[in-house]
């Protein structure tokens, strides 16, 4: 469980420079990539690390603006450079004005720092496997993944709509010669950022396609069943908050692969890429 510890220093290191907060830097004490800082943080909290920055900046604003700090310096403060930008992120929050914040008996809302910690969710069983596959190459369509995960989040459905509508997905079935078998969104996260939809084959990519080799790696594989990315997500969180902390691994420098394992997606795997826990720690995380 040692990554979780790590992961609340990060998570305590942004608490404290909620005024600029350092994603890269918090990733490094968490001792991973900001791909999956972001990734890990967001599946187990509920809510992207943006939004939760977010809501502590307008926390301690509202804080500030009752203390009798002037608007203008406490957006400044929080890295709004225009009271504008600052009023609407704060009525987002608060769902009331700055202004408002100063008035006396003015109804605020006040998110309190988060720390993770292991809970006992119940005795629902987990089936996973372990496989040590060689690098694979994929052929598919993809798109840039955001440095926010929350807008990458929102891009994702629309490449899925796009390749549904243009009849890219059937081309991608007739290009299926290799494994894993199964329509494959992959999610690259640390090398190429972008996100992939594709199949593994050796066919030559055609027109409006392109290729990526997936790296060789340990995978935990997980099967789930459902209709909808919300199937997936919760699959996926239970793997991070309860398979991961007492599984002797930890994730690994890589891409997350979804396999679809039927035409309507409602039977799927998901892979994650893992290491024996402490294997890929640089000196530094042993501190």
């Amino acid at each position: 469980m040692e990554w979780m510890d790590r992961l609340n220093r990060a998570v305590e290191y942004l608490e404290e420079r909620l005024e600029e907060p350092d994603l890269r830097q918090a990733a490094k004490i968490a001792c991973c990539s900001p791909y999956h800082f972001q990734r890990m943080f967001g599946l187990l909290a509920g809510v992207p690390l943006s939004e939760y920055l977010r809501r502590r900046r307008m926390s301690r604003a509202a804080a500030d603006l009752q203390g009798g700090e002037k608007i203008v310096d406490t957006a400044l403060k929080y890295g709004y450079s225009s009271p504008t930008a600052f009023n609407r992120a704060f009525q987002a929050v608060h769902g009331l004005p700055p202004s408002a914040a100063k008035t006396p008996g003015a109804v605020l809302k006040s998110y309190p720092p988060l720390r993770f910690a292991i809970t006992v969710q119940g005795v629902e069983k987990m089936e996973y496997r372990i496989e040590k596959r060689d690098a694979f190459r994929i052929v598919g369509v993809s798109a840039p993944l955001a440095k926010d995960m929350e807008e990458s989040f929102q891009q994702v459905p629309q490449l899925w709509g796009r390749a549904a509508a243009d009849g890219t997905i059937p081309r991608l079935a007739a290009l299926m010669d290799g494994e894993p078998r199964g329509l494959l969104g992959v999610c690259d996260g640390v090398d190429s950022a972008r996100y992939y939809i594709a199949a593994a084959s050796n066919a030559p990519a055609g027109e409006g396609l392109e290729e990526y080799t997936v790296p060789a790696f340990t995978w935990a594989v997980f099967p789930g069943t459902g209709d909808g990315p919300a199937a997936i997500q919760a699959l996926e969180r239970r793997v991070v908050a309860e398979w991961l902390p007492t599984s002797g691994y930890e994730y690994a420098e890589g891409p997350d692969v979804e396999v679809y394992l039927d035409p309507e997606c409602t039977r799927f795997e998901v892979w994650i890429p893992v290491v024996k826990a402490g294997a890929q720690r640089p000196p530094e995380c042993f501190t």
